[in-house]
């Protein structure tokens, strides 16, 4: 039975069969552990019976509780290649979602590559709308073009109106983001 806890310090040297996906943003160390000291109820992974981490979420809380920008971040979500199209990404979401409910936001946003039409469909079975595209948000290497992200969201229940799914009429960049 797969078990869904707390990401631990350990973990960091026993996830890179998740990390390895080219599609998986990978980051230093330092940047892990400063999301599990300030934000660790938004870190979960999904472990195998066995032992072998299957999948992992990592996110925050952030924005304006005044101008009704409070909201949880999907900062990062990867399952391993051989742990998927079970639902482990789907319950990690749902519990990312749970936790900014219990925080009071208006809605849980995360941005993804235009060009991973896979995960793209993913979020939006799960109640997730494009809200705008951001030119040129990903870095590319080996002389690629840098390549565009959707910003998408889902409105959690404190959002009575919908209004911060309401997508924007045209595109920003990286330095337009708050």
């Amino acid at each position: 039975m797969t078990t869904l806890r707390a990401f631990c310090c350990d973990d960091l040297f026993r996830f890179n069969n998740i990390n390895l996906d080219p599609l998986t943003e990978t980051y230093g160390i330092p940047f892990y552990l400063q999301y599990l000291a300030h934000w660790p109820e938004y870190f979960i992974v999904a472990e195998a019976p066995g032992g072998e981490l299957m999948g992992y979420i990592m996110g925050k809380a952030e924005g304006s509780v005044a101008r009704e920008e409070w909201h949880g971040h999907v900062t990062a979500l990867s399952v391993a290649p051989e742990f998927r199209r079970l639902g482990l990404a789907a319950k990690l979401m749902e519990l990312l979602e749970e936790i900014s409910e219990r925080k009071g936001g208006f809605f849980v946003d995360l941005f993804v590559r235009v060009s991973n039409q896979v995960a793209v469909n993913m979020y939006k079975q799960l109640g997730y709308s494009v809200y705008r595209t951001v030119i040129e948000y990903y870095s590319a290497s080996n002389g690629e073009p840098d390549e565009d992200a959707y910003d998408m969201r889902k409105a959690l229940s404190r959002d009575t109106e919908k209004k911060s799914i309401i997508p924007l009429p045209h595109p920003v960049r990286p330095e337009d983001i708050e």
